[in-house]
C-alpha cells in the first residue's frame, strides 16, 4: 500500500505531494523532489522533524509514515 507524503522546499516554501512504496529510498525521494524543482539532487538532503534523512535508507528504515511532511534542504555538509 503506497504512502502519501508531502515534500516542502525549504528555500521557497513550495510543496509537492509524492506517493511512495516501502522499498523506495531516501535518495529516490530527493531525486524526485529535486527534479521537480529542477535542482541538483546531490546538493540536498531531506529532513523529517529534526532528523536528517540520507541516501540508501528505505522508507521503512527512515520511519517515514503516511502523511509525513519532509523538507528538502541544502546539504549542511556542502553536498
Amino acid at each position: 500500500m503506497p504512502l502519501r507524503i508531502r515534500v516542502r522546499n525549504a528555500e521557497t516554501g513550495a510543496t509537492v505531494d509524492m506517493e511512495l512504496e516501502a522499498e523506495n529510498t531516501v535518495e529516490e525521494i530527493i531525486e524526485g523532489a529535486a527534479g521537480y524543482w529542477e535542482k541538483d539532487p546531490g546538493a540536498y538532503v531531506l529532513r523529517c522533524g529534526k532528523r536528517l534523512l540520507r541516501g540508501q535508507q528505505t522508507v521503512v528504515d527512515a520511519k517515514i509514515m503516511d502523511s509525513d511532511q519532509l523538507e528538502l534542504i541544502p546539504d549542511p555538509e556542502g553536498g
